[in-house]
């Protein structure tokens, strides 16, 4: 097969470490493989998990609210809701919800996981990207930057008064380390639109609230009551959607924060995994080292043929329409908008990136119209990731003519 001269030691992929697999989802027969059974670190290739575990136990709702009513006061435990005034995704009727209660008391007690991941780079507190978990978040636990140069206004207003000036030579605004203070230098500031992960606490979030409904919220971390009503107050799909397509970090991890809380009335993601793993993913070629929703952990190691595994397990599971809409697709949708053009869509996958490290996974469609599941896995290459993507488009535009 022409694969093999493609990725041979002699080729752009021979100087690092690569990995794929090609199978026939109707034959159900391996194709091709390199280095499928070495275990590669995936990214955002994780999310593939996620989405997996998402579909099989959220079903098509969100987990929102546990709680409990008596008389004015609302005892509520967030069940890890990504929802809450983050981008667009359809709300919660939250106004109605809170309407009849004078005080709501909110507890994180039924809270097991931490804010960041296990294998989380420690200075990535800074990005977007890296927004911390939380059983019930609001604003996506960022503070929005509005775009302008002078006099930088944020969102959420409470904020305006934490905004200082800096010598320090920075273009955009930063967070203060171990405080929700921020810092801008009005000698270099780019004024652009952007969003920093707020440190988050409980108190932090009934203040929140508070802003946000005009009612009064309390801090009350008891312990969730055996006798409480459960709330589910979005469609899950938007939120699906809106990870794959975008590979958005955060609504990874409260996806497995709702899984967690649907499987055992708590969040433990690394329970959630575990219960995954045992319960769905025993026949997977090579067990997944799978420990958190995203793929920001540098923890996880998948090896290319398990990635086929757990796809052709989505593929079977998942109706055709919508896992079309949820895999980008080359240049139409998503991360791979840019990439792998072609007057008729040829890849249907997601992408995983981080330093060194760049992979690919799901549909190719070859001239004949028929589809072929893959598996494309790179690590500790010394160069940019563009030219690995670049690389990687030749080989597969290939494949797709050969297919």
């Amino acid at each position: 097969m022409k694969l093999d001269q493609s990725l041979d030691r002699t080729s752009f992929f021979g100087g690092h470490l690569t990995g794929f697999m090609l199978y026939d989802l109707d034959s159900q027969q391996v194709l091709y493989e390199k280095n499928s059974h070495i275990h590669f670190t995936p990214a955002s290739t994780t999310k593939l998990f996620t989405l997996f575990a998402s579909i099989l136990v959220l079903n098509d709702s969100t987990q929102t609210i546990r709680y409990v009513s008596k008389g004015d006061t609302l005892q509520v435990w967030g069940a890890g809701d990504p929802s809450w005034d983050y981008l667009d995704l359809p709300q919660p009727d939250f106004e109605s919800f809170f309407e009849p209660y004078a005080v709501i008391a909110f507890s994180d007690a039924n809270l097991r996981s931490t804010p960041f991941g296990a294998g989380w780079q420690w200075d990535d507190y800074l990005y977007y990207f890296s927004a911390e978990r939380s059983s019930l978040p609001i604003h996506g636990n960022l503070l929005k930057v509005l775009p302008g140069r002078s006099n930088p206004r944020v969102v959420p207003s409470r904020f305006q008064s934490v905004v200082t000036t800096t010598d320090r030579a920075i273009k955009d605004m930063e967070r203060d380390f171990h405080s929700n203070q921020f810092y801008f230098n009005p000698k270099s500031y780019r004024g652009r639109e952007d969003y920093l992960p707020l440190l988050t606490s409980p108190e932090l979030f009934v203040s929140l609230a508070s802003d946000a409904t005009g009612k009064s919220w309390i801090y009350s971390p008891d312990s969730l009551r055996e006798n409480h009503q459960l709330w589910r107050g979005a469609a899950l799909f938007p939120i699906l959607k809106e990870m794959m397509l975008e590979s958005d970090n955060f609504l990874a991890e409260q996806l497995m924060f709702m899984v967690s809380d649907r499987l055992f009335g708590e969040i433990d993601t690394e329970r959630a995994i575990e219960y995954m793993i045992e319960s769905f993913l025993t026949d997977l070629p090579d067990e997944p080292i799978w420990v958190d929703g995203s793929g920001l952990s540098r923890y996880n190691l998948f090896t290319p043929r398990t990635m086929v595994g757990l796809f052709e397990k989505l593929y079977r599971v998942v109706p055709d329409q919508m896992l079309f809409e949820l895999l980008p697709t080359g240049g139409v949708s998503g991360t791979i908008e840019n990439e792998y053009k072609a007057e008729t869509p040829y890849i249907f996958a997601k992408t995983g990136t981080m330093s060194n490290n760049h992979s690919l996974v799901g549909l190719i469609r070859g001239k004949s119209g028929r589809y072929f599941a893959f598996a494309f896995m790179n690590s500790n290459y010394p160069w940019k990731a563009s030219l690995v993507r670049r690389e990687m488009e030749k080989v597969l535009s290939s494949l797709r003519d050969m297919l």
